[in-house]
């Protein structure tokens, strides 16, 4: 089976397939000078464009973890995470707090999703 590696950096790429299956790395917002609902709006589109690119969408997702830097965060992004997700299609997720590599990204997303 092949592997296709989507948008690499030096370190990582942005997005996997691997089959039916597609993986992503955890996502933090390209502004990162926002508060947590636009850093998560920021993070939701980049993850719709990354699934788009992999021929996913939202409604495919199987499995979601998110990290956020203080767990009071965690009702504001899930007001964007409810508004973006499919609520016919709801995948498993854990959200966790914890440090992130850049102190001032208050959120990071990392999903893995079917073709």
């Amino acid at each position: 089976m092949a592997v296709a590696r989507h948008d690499p950096t030096a370190i990582l790429s942005q997005a996997v397939e691997h089959g039916d299956t597609v993986y992503l790395a955890g996502i933090v917002a390209k502004n990162i000078d926002q508060d947590v609902k636009g850093q998560t709006r920021d993070v939701l589109a980049d993850i719709d464009r990354l699934l788009a690119k992999c021929g996913s969408s939202k409604s495919k997702i199987l499995q979601a973890t998110i990290w956020v830097t203080d767990i009071r965060n965690r009702a504001p992004m899930n007001e964007m995470w409810t508004a973006w997700v499919d609520p016919k299609n709801l995948p498993a997720r854990a959200c966790i707090e914890a440090k992130l590599a850049d102190p001032r990204a208050l959120v990071e997303i990392m999903v893995i999703a079917a073709k």
